[in-house]
């Protein structure tokens, strides 16, 4: 576009002004009326510009005075002849021609950059996305929708809340049990007895498992019996079966922690972390003497016989004498006599045993087999050492007859009239036993069971006394039958 020099002065007087402008040739055609000067009139113009120095972009950039100079700009070739322009790169708006005149366009909050899900801006772009738990083929131009059906998600849901309860729930339980298994452990004497160092302390995880009724193997005063493992060790498991003789627990585990015998039965360890505390034992394979006498009735000959007495006098010698407290075991009977797989006996049952200090005489409150309890302690309520030597004896008059001794059919009675009358007990033997070369020795050992059973306790022997007694009688017959 050219402009000249227009002289009106002839014009002046009746036209004082002229006047021009821009305009789009495609969009205006001129009209007398439009010298009227309707000056709120508009018509549209278009500009263009351009950098002309005859200059490519990639020759700009390296020449002096290059125009781009903010970051994020670009260089573009004129449209309209030689030269460059600068336009701010895609993302950015503002002016390319001054430093730092491009900045970040946060399309996130323009309309003219779309987005159906979750927008998040970023550096020259922005990003889109379903949020979680929904989906969209293009979340730019299409909504987001759940990725499962209502249903589904409320069942989830509903899922997903009854797993936290339970997990709350069960943490709480675990806590609550954590809690009881500790006030077990200090009600039952857990502080004392973590002293006593020949005593194993179980966790209840250990023991529990082999209380289960598969396991049972009997089950007495005191409560029941299961066997188990503890590794590969095979055990017997007592649990009191009431929680009214719990308090004898503490008892037996001081006792029997003093206890190191080979005809009494081991104490391995126990649990205090259960409301009764249980006891772990070594496990006697064969069962109990009242198995084999009255049970399978496994054949017997007199040194046997001899030989499981002696031994288990022995045991009962070693609990009242041997001891740093006298130890009095208070329930003698076949039951609680178990047997190895070669016959050695074993004392057990400790449940109801008591202490007694060295400068009394007898202790009360035992409980016991009534067939098999003195009955001056039943009469006096008074438990001493020679008690235990008069549930001795009984055991022994059930060795060599092989009858059990009940209060209806009078065995004791009998064995003891036959014997004051004329001293002749052979009818009343087990006839397995009952031989020309054992009559002898089966008098004597009569005499020691009347002896066991005086109901003067000041008459009856020693346990020590009866032990050895016994040990020289057994010897005697096993020379008699070597001579044979």
């Amino acid at each position: 576009m050219n402009f000249r020099a227009y002289n009106h002065k002839e014009r002046l007087g009746y036209s004082p002004c002229d006047y021009a402008f821009f305009v789009d040739r495609e969009n205006y055609t001129f009209h007398t009326a439009d010298l009227r000067m309707e000056i709120n009139r508009t018509m549209p113009v278009w500009l263009d510009w351009a950098i002309r120095d005859n200059l490519t972009c990639d020759e700009a950039k390296k020449a002096q005075g290059y125009a781009c100079v903010s970051s994020n700009s670009e260089c573009h070739k004129s449209f309209n002849g030689p030269g460059y322009v600068c336009n701010c790169s895609m993302g950015y708006e503002g002016n390319p021609y001054v430093v730092d005149g491009c900045t970040d366009i946060n399309e996130c909050e323009r309309q003219e950059y779309p987005c159906r899900g979750v927008c998040r801006n970023t550096l020259g772009s922005y990003e889109c996305k379903c949020p979680s738990g929904f989906h969209s083929a293009d979340p730019f131009k299409e909504p987001c929708n759940l990725k499962f059906p209502l249903g589904v998600v409320i069942a989830s849901g509903a899922a997903g809340c009854l797993f936290i309860i339970s997990v709350v729930v069960f943490v709480w339980l675990l806590r609550k049990e954590k809690r009881k298994t500790k006030e077990y452990f200090q009600k039952n004497g857990g502080p004392t007895l973590e002293k006593v160092t020949k005593i194993k302390l179980f966790k209840k995880e250990e023991l529990m498992p082999i209380l289960r009724s598969n396991n049972l193997i009997g089950e007495g005063g005191f409560g029941e019996v299961y066997k188990g493992l503890l590794g590969d060790e095979p055990v017997a498991v007592k649990k009191p079966k009431n929680v009214n003789l719990a308090d004898q627990f503490t008892n037996e585990v001081i006792i029997q922690s003093r206890v190191m015998h080979k005809n009494i039965v081991k104490l391995i360890g126990c649990c205090l972390e259960v409301d009764i505390p249980i006891l772990a034992y070594e496990f006697v394979p064969k069962g109990s003497l009242d198995d084999i006498l009255h049970g399978s009735r496994e054949p017997l000959d007199l040194d046997q016989r001899l030989d499981i007495a002696a031994q288990s006098a022995r045991g009962l010698a070693y609990l009242h004498s041997d001891t740093i407290t006298t130890i009095l075991h208070g329930d003698i009977k076949p039951a609680n006599i178990l047997l190895s797989d070669d016959l050695v006996p074993k004392i057990s049952d400790f449940g109801i045993s008591r202490m007694i200090t060295v400068d009394k005489k007898y202790t009360r409150n035992v409980i016991g087999a009534v067939s098999y309890v003195d009955p001056v302690y039943l009469q006096s309520g008074r438990l001493t050492s020679k008690s235990d030597v008069y549930s001795f004896g009984v055991v022994l008059l059930e060795l060599i007859t092989r009858k059990k001794v009940t209060d209806s059919n009078n065995l004791l009675r009998n064995f003891l009239d036959a014997y004051t009358k004329d001293k002749r007990v052979i009818e009343l033997v087990d006839s397995e036993i009952a031989t020309t070369e054992n009559m002898e020795l089966l008098h004597s050992l009569a005499g020691m069971i009347v002896e066991c059973l005086d109901l003067n306790i000041d008459q009856r022997p020693e346990m020590i006394d009866v032990a050895e007694n016994l040990r020289a009688m057994l010897k005697g017959s096993r020379s008699k039958t070597n001579e044979i």
